[in-house]
């Protein structure tokens, strides 16, 4: 998990820049508390749900209501408008509704003159259920139930992805610490055992065990053996974890193994390249994701050398934006050559207490960057069309079959098929420990839906099947 004194360092920063104008944001935020994944199905919490509000109020203080401390030029602060604002998260319970609980806080129930319609015959009418308003959640039915997922590429779709990540269970750290961490787990055994056999007490298995005692201490009046988790062990799992999770996300040398982070990146560039050429016209795009895809960006990004905290996997309700801001005029609107990004991250719950950091991205030392210069460094690495997606994944049946690229070959790998680490077979594709879910594109799509007092809409699965993680896979014998 990313450490604590980010939350220390994010109180030093000024609350706003002075002489900026923000014309728009790219936010893509982690769920809320959320149940055990071993124990399906997983469900947010109720502490998760206000893990996700006070986020959600932060970020409307900050960028929506009439007195925000950046308010994003233009944007309708009481009264949400549809074509301001895009919001995105896979038909996953604990993603879609941690995406309902923060948009709730973001545009709060409106009653009285500001939500308020005359009819011809001068009936005035409120907005019903106390002023609710409802906001589109962009979905896919592609990866239902993605919190119960178990394998970081489990349906991502992506062949080279799937060999790249198993090649992580042959490479020398795993089987280092694979074999120099089994008296420690096997030392928890009395813990979990209600959940994991003997066999399973280990390193490859490091997610899901670490999860499973993270909730307990979270919600369990009681833990079996619980002193056995001392403040230095509950360390440790957290660190295994953390090591767990990023090699399996990403690899310097194997840069497929960051699908996820280099749609994500796509995306970001895409929503942004929205609001410059609309002139302002799109101002938000939120979208809710796994942290599998938050530490393959990381990767990507160079963020780790930064700061060494985003090795570790962010905690609940945590938060990465990308800020499009001008210190130009801005009627009319500013040229490219006058915009700058600038990426802030917040791990956990975001409050006025506890507020985002801003960091260098690509391994540089400058914490905003020319819309240019940005542009160019996330392309780099970013994957947004489908004939790219299917050249460098190597897929070349289904939706790739009349994609017209060809396909590049799997990164090498001893064996993929049979790791004598305990790794699995690109055909299996899943192990019972990496418990790591990507939240990848969310494309337009019909059917409206309304659920609560907000509307969902399934999106059409997209020409290439590159979205997030699929449905749970069978635990291998």
């Amino acid at each position: 998990m990313l450490a604590h004194q980010l939350l220390l360092a994010a109180l030093l920063l000024p609350v706003a820049h002075a002489g900026e104008t923000i014309l728009g944001i790219y936010l893509y935020s982690r769920h809320g508390d959320r149940t055990s994944k071993s124990h399906a199905p997983t469900n947010l919490t109720n502490l998760g749900i206000t893990q996700i509000y006070e986020s959600g109020t932060y970020y409307r203080n900050k960028y929506i209501a009439s007195s925000a401390s950046s308010h994003i030029a233009g944007l309708s602060a009481d009264v949400v408008k549809q074509s301001q604002i895009d919001v995105q998260a896979p038909e996953d319970t604990v993603l879609f509704n941690s995406a309902l609980y923060f948009l709730q806080a973001l545009f709060p129930p409106v009653s009285g003159q500001a939500g308020a319609q005359t009819l011809r015959n001068g009936t005035v009418l409120d907005i019903p259920q106390g002023g609710t308003q409802q906001i589109p959640v962009y979905t896919t039915d592609t990866g239902a139930g993605l919190e119960n997922s178990v394998w970081l590429q489990g349906s991502s779709g992506c062949t080279n992805a799937i060999v790249s990540s198993n090649n992580y269970f042959s490479s020398a750290q795993y089987m280092d610490l694979l074999n120099s961490t089994k008296p420690f787990y096997s030392g928890l055994a009395p813990v979990v055992n209600g959940t994991f056999n003997s066999s399973q007490m280990s390193f490859k298995n490091a997610y899901a065990i670490f999860d499973e005692i993270n909730v307990a201490s979270i919600h369990n009046s009681t833990i079996s053996s619980s002193d056995l988790l001392t403040p230095d062990t509950l360390f440790q799992l957290r660190t295994l974890a953390d090591n767990h999770e990023f090699n399996l996300a990403y690899n310097s040398a194997e840069p497929i193994r960051a699908i996820a982070g280099a749609t994500l990146a796509a995306q970001v560039v895409a929503h942004l390249n929205t609001t410059i050429t609309g002139k302002g016209k799109s101002k938000i795009s939120i979208q809710f994701g796994a942290y599998g895809s938050f530490l393959s960006f990381w990767g990507l990004a160079q963020l780790p050398t930064a700061n060494p905290d985003f090795y570790g996997i962010p905690d609940y309700a945590s938060s990465m934006a990308f800020e499009l801001f001008t210190t130009a005029a801005t009627d009319p609107f500013p040229a490219a050559s006058d915009l700058q990004v600038r990426f802030t991250f917040h791990n956990g719950t975001t409050t006025n207490g506890s507020t985002p950091v801003t960091y260098p991205l690509f391994g540089g030392t400058a914490t905003a960057l020319p819309w240019p210069t940005f542009q160019d460094e996330m392309n780099k690495f970013a994957v947004g069309d489908q004939g790219t997606w299917c050249q460098r994944c190597g897929n070349s049946t289904g939706s790739c079959a009349s994609s017209g690229s060809s396909a590049s070959p799997a990164p090498t790998t001893p064996s993929a098929s049979s790791h004598s680490g305990g790794g699995v077979s690109a055909a299996v594709g899943g192990v019972i420990g990496a418990f790591v879910t990507l939240g990848l594109l969310m494309i337009l799509g019909a059917l409206f839906i309304f659920v609560g007092g907000f509307r969902l809409i399934h999106k059409k699965h997209m020409t290439r099947n590159i979205e997030s993680e699929g449905s749970p896979i069978k635990t291998p014998a």
